[in-house]
């Protein structure tokens, strides 16, 4: 994907409001890799409620060192985070591109959460 291909992606994805709006327009990609990462995705987030926040996790099976499939989450996101949160998520889990640069694409600032 050429950088202005990604730059036009990026903006629209920004536009949607839901994670499922984002999911069905990276499956509507031109770009068949986009395509099949979303695909890859469906179905593997689900909403809990920790700490009075509505947040949204990634959850998906791995085999761990021992050949045994294992279940991981991941917090994303909380439900009503803009939605340029997870389409950085997407593209640095999926394409290794980094936060600031999918934030950067539009006019904005990575800040990085502080560990406590």
């Amino acid at each position: 994907m050429q950088q202005e291909e990604f730059e036009t992606l990026v903006k629209d994805l920004c536009q949607k409001e839901t994670l499922p709006e984002v999911l069905e327009a990276l499956k509507a990609s031109e770009e068949q890799e986009v395509v099949d990462a979303a695909v890859s995705l469906t179905g593997q987030f689900q909403l809990a409620e920790i700490d009075n926040e509505k947040r949204i996790y990634h959850v998906f099976t791995q085999e761990n060192d021992d050949g045994e499939e294992e279940e991981y989450v991941e917090w994303v996101m909380n439900d009503g985070d803009e939605m340029l949160k997870f389409v950085a998520w997407f593209f640095y889990i999926m394409f290794e591109i980094k936060h600031k640069d999918t934030y950067q694409v539009v006019g904005r600032t990575y800040l990085q959460q502080k560990r406590s």
